[in-house]
């Protein structure tokens, strides 16, 4: 282990620490603050992702999403590409009653001025609201992709004029796919938000030569959004999010669920998504969130090792064809 991946675990652990000063860590849901916005976020955020729609009967999602809420979850991430609005519609039957008390994120996955435009119109249709709290661009991949965001008629436009308009507080820009492709995408753009998959096994993608591949082996544990992006994002104090914490479910049975969380949430971010398929899941995310304490820099280390060498291969491979929906 390198003595410069302890010094940034160090300042990571010390930055964590620094989010959760002040915070009632009793009986209530913790809070930070997300970054330069200011607003107060629970550390745990309901994913209104895949594991969301896996509810097949919608009375059973909205009863998971009620039971979330009910145990002080004050943080939906939710997006269009989920289900094509499905799960933003679901969402929109609840939301109403919850709405003063919650922070809204919706994502878009168009990448022109128009399209956005439109489909952030719909977004608020489907949630029944006239606002959201966070809009994302939605799991930005490669450089192409990137160079289309940022085209003059690109979907950042749209963004810009959409937090003008206060049809969204704040926005952000998402991704599982490129750590170098999204800290350049946060380092020179003026966004408030980002969101990345960050965990203990710092799965990350690289784009190859041959495309996207699974990062090489040499070098393939500090080619990852902990050591490439999430510097950026902490330089810019942005509020970041973590995503992708259990790898998709490949980590869950591979490592305790409490350490998982607690890995991701040592880091320098303000909420983790956590996606709930099972209720019971949700009573436990919430017992393992409310106990948060963060993890000794050597143990985080030490796990972070075991993880990345024994999966991070085979897991990036996964993420290589994993569509974020």
């Amino acid at each position: 282990m390198t003595s410069s991946r302890r010094t940034f675990l160090a300042a990571c652990a010390a930055a964590a620490a620094e989010l959760n000063a002040g915070n009632d860590t009793g009986t209530k849901m913790p809070m930070r603050t997300l970054g330069k916005t200011g607003q107060k976020v629970t550390l745990a955020a309901f994913g209104c992702g895949s594991r969301f729609l896996s509810y097949q009967k919608e009375d059973d999602a909205l009863a998971a999403l009620e039971k979330a809420l009910n145990l002080g979850i004050r943080y939906l991430d939710t997006a269009y590409g989920y289900g094509n609005g499905k799960s933003e519609t679901r969402v929109g039957k609840i939301l109403p009653k919850w709405r003063k008390d919650v922070f809204l994120a919706t994502k878009l996955t168009a990448r022109t001025y128009d399209d956005a435009m439109r489909m952030a119109d719909g977004c608020l249709k489907r949630l029944n609201t006239d606002h959201v709290d966070l809009l994302h661009i939605h799991s930005l991949t490669d450089a192409d992709d990137l160079a289309k965001v940022e085209a003059p008629d690109g979907i950042l436009k749209a963004l810009y004029k959409l937090r003008e308009q206060k049809i969204t507080r704040f926005i952000g820009v998402t991704s599982h796919t490129d750590p170098k492709v999204l800290a350049t995408a946060i380092d020179r753009n003026d966004f408030d938000c980002t969101q990345m998959a960050l965990n203990a096994a710092r799965i990350g993608m690289l784009t190859g030569p041959r495309g996207m591949v699974p990062n090489p082996e040499h070098g393939a544990r500090e080619i990852s959004f902990e050591a490439v992006a999430l510097p950026v994002a902490t330089r810019k104090k942005m509020g970041i999010i973590a995503m992708k914490v259990f790898g998709q479910e490949a980590l869950s049975t591979k490592a305790p669920i409490d350490k998982l969380i607690r890995y991701s949430l040592s880091l320098p971010v303000s909420a983790c998504v956590l996606g709930m398929p099972k209720t019971e899941y949700i009573d436990q995310n919430v017992t393992h969130v409310k106990a948060f304490a963060p993890l000794p820099t050597n143990e985080m280390l030490k796990f972070s090792d075991h993880l990345s060498t024994a999966y991070k291969a085979s897991i990036d491979q996964f993420f290589a064809h994993h569509v974020d929906a």
